[in-house]
């Protein structure tokens, strides 16, 4: 009888481990050893922390979500972040020490295209792989160990403003006239120029063009030539919180743009203005069905929005830029896992030839540059919230585009 007793709870034991694991919780032992260390910077200062920071609260809860399903290769990892200032020649400088000083085991790339770059050269130099979360620019990513998290596909100055005014296109009042106002920043302005010949091409009109440089201020002269070319959509090329600022300078000469999209906005502020109703942004991920149901995903969107509210972030939900950020983790660890090494060449080749389950869903890196698909989507600030509005088979309880 004690036999038989035994031998089920050791049934229902084994029983509940696969529940678990079917589940999603690794059964993990404790790391043990000397720390893998993985290297980067971030803007924690300067014009590109606001957004950044969002970067380091990802970080750090994919670093105590690694510790605790036992590390990597059975050891713990540790993050060493820099604070790069918003400057790419510090970045250079930083990644150099990193590699050279502090003899870091793996890289992890910095946020925005300038600071990428700058890391890419330094990857490129020591032979290092680097996985990057936010490069604007894909025809810069000329080196062969460098691996996009930020799926924007490897043409989007093309793809994504053509998936914008696909979306306008299919609104209840799509636009005849378009204004382009944008940083000299340099993927936005990338991403504007894009913008302009996709507007040319579908026969609309565009009836003001307008550039600012990035650490721009005053918006007050851009928010009136705006109001007088009396567009009926406004193309903002604008990164972190100069939607805002441009916002704000709008108000203060009694102007609301009928329509408006802002390129990257820091989400959390832009979402905050009351001026910001019905804008349109560009996304690769919210926290909403169909995209929390992949990997990764339902366990990060609420240990994120746990995290950011500790932060004091105003938007506490995961989108693009913390999706991004995780997933370049996702890809980092999955290279690790797959060779069972730290052998940068090693992880590079087994990218290259192979498909990743991340946040975003499976991404392949076997495109021009590294580069897969472009999984860019449109969502609208409504009802305060961030909500995906095309393309219409990720869209959530059949939200459409408002237009009014």
């Amino acid at each position: 009888m004690k036999t038989q007793n035994l031998r089920s709870i050791g049934r229902r034991t084994a029983m509940g481990a696969i529940a678990l694991a079917a589940a999603g919780f690794a059964l993990a032992q404790q790391p043990t050893g000397a720390p893998i260390r993985i290297g980067s910077t971030l803007a924690l200062t300067g014009p590109l922390s606001a957004t950044a920071q969002i970067h380091k609260v990802v970080g750090d809860i994919y670093i105590e979500q690694l510790n605790k399903r036992g590390g990597l290769l059975g050891r713990p990892v540790e993050w060493v972040v820099k604070d790069d200032q918003s400057k790419p020649d510090l970045a250079r400088t930083l990644y150099e020490q990193l590699v050279t000083a502090d003899k870091v085991d793996l890289l992890m790339g910095p946020y925005a295209t300038g600071a990428i770059l700058s890391a890419m050269g330094v990857a490129q130099r020591y032979n290092k792989v680097l996985v990057h979360h936010t490069l604007g620019i894909p025809s810069l990513a000329k080196y062969d160990m460098q691996f996009p998290a930020w799926s924007i596909g490897s043409d989007p100055a093309t793809t994504v403003p053509n998936t914008l005014f696909d979306a306008l296109a299919a609104s209840p009042k799509p636009p005849k006239t378009v204004a382009v106002v944008t940083s000299k920043f340099p993927s936005i302005q990338f991403m504007s120029a894009g913008a302009r010949e996709v507007i040319k091409k579908r026969g609309l009109t565009e009836v003001l063009f307008l550039e600012w440089d990035f650490g721009n201020r005053d918006f007050g002269p851009i928010a009136n030539r705006v109001k007088d070319a009396k567009p009926d959509f406004v193309w903002v090329g604008a990164i972190g919180l100069e939607g805002n600022l441009l916002l704000d300078a709008m108000k203060k000469i009694d102007y609301s743009p009928p329509q408006h999209f802002y390129l990257y906005p820091a989400p959390g502020p832009l979402l905050a203005s009351p001026d910001a109703k019905n804008a349109l942004s560009a996304t690769i991920f919210e926290a909403q069905p169909p995209f929390t149901s992949n990997f990764g995903a339902a366990e990060f969107v609420k240990l994120y929005a746990e995290r950011a509210a500790k932060a004091g972030f105003t938007d506490t939900s995961v989108e693009t830029q913390a999706a991004a950020s995780y997933t370049a983790w996702q890809i980092l660890e999955a290279g690790v896992v797959a060779t069972k090494s730290l052998d940068d060449k090693a992880i590079g080749t087994w990218l290259k030839a192979n498909k990743v389950d991340t946040l975003q869903g499976k991404l392949r890196f076997d495109g021009t540059g590294n580069f897969g698909d472009d999984l860019m989507r449109i969502k609208q600030i409504q009802g305060g919230k961030w909500v995906v509005v095309w393309p219409k088979e990720v869209t959530s309880g059949g939200a459409k585009l408002i237009t009014h």
